[in-house]
């Protein structure tokens, strides 16, 4: 199977920078225009599934992925994003301010740190992976997209290439990217990692 992993375009609150988990928050006029942008890039493919997380930025942007393929869209709970709990449209100073000491733990060791009333990383690449597992078992030698969220693609990405999740900083995942990686009984390859080459007029 080949993957296309892609990350859905962004809202006010990727722009405002606040923590967005299971808060169902809609692209933004520019999420909007990178999900179109990539919908074009993407046209050419030939796409057996597009898989998307439930969440509305995930789905409008599968939506429009959509419009060129003739193929069904598949909503899979398991690619929705880390429940960040409490921490859901808070700041990154907000955090600094009102929880330094999961903040310690999150920059130290992240791969145990359990969001305050949310998720772990380790939780969330458990059920990540199984969705991509079972789109291996239901399209073996084909092509498939999935739309998905920062954390998740980079759970995703990091068990692909066997990097343990304290390490998932050193990849990138921005907006509307897409990665590649190319998926077997008995192997992962990754061929693309967070490009966002058919968004440079958008820059």
């Amino acid at each position: 199977m080949r993957l296309i992993l892609i990350r859905h375009g962004e809202t006010l609150w990727n722009e405002s920078r606040k923590f967005q988990g299971f808060s169902d928050i809609e692209l933004s006029p520019k999420g909007m225009s990178q999900a179109k942008h990539l919908a074009e890039f993407l046209k050419q493919a030939t796409l057996a599934k597009i898989y998307t997380s439930p969440l509305i930025r995930a789905r409008q942007t599968a939506e429009q992925i959509a419009r060129y393929h003739c193929c069904p869209i598949s909503i899979v709970e398991e690619l929705k994003e880390l429940n960040q709990g409490r921490l859901e449209g808070l700041t990154a100073e907000d955090l600094r301010n009102n929880y330094p000491d999961f903040l310690r733990k999150w920059i130290e060791h992240p791969e145990s740190a359990r969001l305050p009333e949310g998720e772990s990383l380790c939780e969330l690449q458990l059920r990540a992976w199984a969705a991509v597992e079972r789109m291996i078992r239901e399209h073996p030698e084909d092509t498939v997209a999935a739309v998905a969220h920062s954390f998740v693609n980079l759970t995703i990405l990091c068990r692909a290439l066997g990097i343990p999740l304290d390490h998932f900083r050193r990849l990138g995942q921005d907006t509307a990217a897409i990665n590649i990686i190319e998926c077997s009984a008995k192997m992962v390859f990754l061929r693309c990692l967070n490009d966002t080459c058919h968004l440079k007029e958008l820059k």
